[in-house]
């Protein structure tokens, strides 16, 4: 099981702790079951860049980065080089702490 700390860029929004993530959830999914909005308007496939993250820690624990996650996060609002794809960051066997940080998400639009 899983540990993930959510942190958010929008302000106005507190940091959530999330406990329990079950292995082969996204972190897109364990974000939605818990009530954290976080954009995702192709619906979590891999063909868009709503649900962009940064992930300041713990990225062993998920899926490695594809070659096509990577054009979508070139497409990006700020993207660095921790940038991942919520939809694409499979949580691993094992057990851990990630350590997430939601960009700003008040300026896209449509869902």
């Amino acid at each position: 099981m899983y540990t993930i700390n959510f942190k958010f860029e929008q302000k106005g929004h507190e940091p959530i702790t999330i406990e329990n993530c079950e292995v082969d959830d996204s972190i897109l999914e364990v974000a939605l079951k818990n009530k954290i909005h976080l954009h995702h308007n192709c619906g979590g496939v891999c063909a868009c860049s709503t649900c962009h993250i940064y992930i300041e820690s713990g990225e062993d624990f998920v899926e490695e980065l594809t070659d096509k996650e990577e054009n979508f996060i070139d497409r990006a609002r700020n993207p660095k080089i921790n940038s991942r794809l919520s939809c694409q960051c499979l949580l691993n066997e094992g057990h851990g702490v990630l350590n997430v940080t939601i960009p700003d998400q008040s300026l896209i639009h449509g869902e």
